[in-house]
């Protein structure tokens, strides 16, 4: 009989938790993983891996925790839920190859943005004369007169379906995994719900345990400027195509137009969360923090920073001679962004969607 693998670090240090915290049950009320632990006497990988992922890294546990360190039981739930919620994302990635990305994955990252944004430059240059990427261009199809409309589309629109496919099929794999079953609607809306409120970084009301022990609604509000800000710049390219495609109406669009509005509230508001997230990470308690996850999630909120950021520019010197890097500048990080998202943090958001799922279905 063949040896079974040794679990990891991370999922050693996961189970040692949810064991003790499962015959304590001091936390049972502080948000969903609680419940959820309390249905199960022992625990699979794939609960381990159902847990962390359902776990919104709120922190309040660790703070009310008697066993927390320096007591020699050294729980930390928040700290070893982060390590494990990395490993899921890793193993559940695809193509598998991809995996290694989540190793390194700030690195990872800020490697992807480099070269995206230098190929999007190179190419613009090399295929314009320097005329063209240093003269003020206005009027419909400005834009285009820089970088085509179909290099601009076809690679574009080939990353983004790249990284819708490859987040659909890691989340299907992190769901079979987990022991996910039969979805019912019932426990899809419940889930869907709590996604976009943030439900579980309420605390009950009072707000979460961060940056440090006070509570504070401020990372829960920042999380919604970033997220909600996304899906408005999500919904101003796709009001954009419907108006080139639809009505043919051909960018730039003017101030007061619904793209340029939609585009310019998400930039705006993403760039709040995104900054806002980053000032609690620096000012945030480290004793309940995975330190080996740091570099990701700071690479993953200063790319998307980076979109908002040159898109506002672009927006604000569109008819200037400096529109053409701009352009330039905000494409590259825009692919670099669709790129790195099933390979980042950006997945934890379905994953927990899923976990979600899974924890209504079975309350």
């Amino acid at each position: 009989m063949a040896d079974l693998p040794l679990p990891s670090e991370a999922m050693a240090d996961a189970r040692h938790n949810m064991e003790i915290c499962n015959a304590c049950r001091y936390c049972e009320g502080f948000c969903a993983v609680f419940p959820a632990m309390q249905l199960k006497r022992e625990f699979s990988d794939g609960d381990l891996n159902y847990l962390a992922n359902l776990c919104h890294g709120c922190q309040g546990c660790f703070y009310a925790c008697q066993y927390a360190p320096p007591h020699p039981w050294g729980i930390n739930v928040p700290q070893a839920f982060a390590a494990l919620r990395v490993e899921s994302y890793a193993e559940h990635a695809w193509p598998r190859p991809m995996a290694k990305l989540f190793e390194r994955n700030g690195t990872a990252v800020s490697l992807l943005t480099a070269l995206a944004v230098a190929l999007v430059l190179l190419l613009a240059g090399s295929l314009q004369s320097p005329d063209v990427m240093l003269r003020a261009h206005s009027g419909p199809g400005a834009f285009f007169a820089v970088i085509s409309y179909q290099a601009m589309v076809w690679s574009a629109s080939a990353v983004f379906l790249f990284a819708l496919l490859a987040m659909a099929m890691s989340t299907t794999a992190f769901w079979r995994a987990s022991g996910g079953g039969t979805i019912t609607a019932k426990a899809l809306a419940h889930a869907l719900h709590d996604s976009m409120t943030l439900r579980n970084l309420g605390g009950g009301g009072d707000g979460c345990n961060y940056p440090g022990e006070g509570f504070s609604h401020q990372r829960r509000w920042l999380h919604h400027a970033m997220a909600y800000g996304f899906l408005l710049c999500f919904a101003a390219t796709s009001v954009a195509t419907l108006y080139h495609h639809g009505l043919g109406l051909v960018a730039p669009y003017d101030l007061l137009s619904l793209p340029v509005l939609l585009g310019t509230v998400g930039g705006i508001l993403m760039l709040i969360g995104t900054a806002g997230l980053l000032w609690l990470k620096v000012l945030a308690d480290p004793a309940p923090a995975a330190r080996a996850v740091l570099g990701g999630e700071y690479a993953m909120l200063i790319l998307l920073a980076g979109v908002a950021k040159t898109g506002l520019l672009l927006l604000a010197f569109r008819a200037t001679p400096a529109m053409g890097w701009l352009l330039a500048l905000h494409l590259g990080f825009v692919l670099a962004l669709f790129l790195a998202l099933p390979y980042s943090k950006f997945i934890h958001g379905l994953f927990r969607t899923a976990a979600l799922v899974r924890s209504h279905q079975e309350r």
